[in-house]
């Protein structure tokens, strides 16, 4: 099942995407979330946490699960 993730705005970083989503507690805490647990965008793994996210990508994240970004 997918989580819808609404924006308000263009896109969406993947590290602003895993803070708005309570993956992480902070900000600085992208780098190692990133380094430790593969995120899959639209089936191709992506660990740059500045990588832009429009409506229609799809995030998969082991163990968190599969979530789509959605205009608002």
């Amino acid at each position: 099942m997918r989580t819808e993730v609404f924006i308000t705005s263009e896109f969406i970083t993947l590290g602003q995407f895993l803070k708005f989503e309570n993956l992480i507690e902070s900000g600085g805490s992208v780098k190692f979330f990133l380094e430790e647990i593969p995120v899959f965008i639209n089936n191709e793994q992506d660990n740059r946490r500045g990588r832009k996210l429009y409506p229609g990508d799809v995030v998969s994240i082991e163990e968190f699960g599969e979530f789509i970004i959605v205009a608002e």
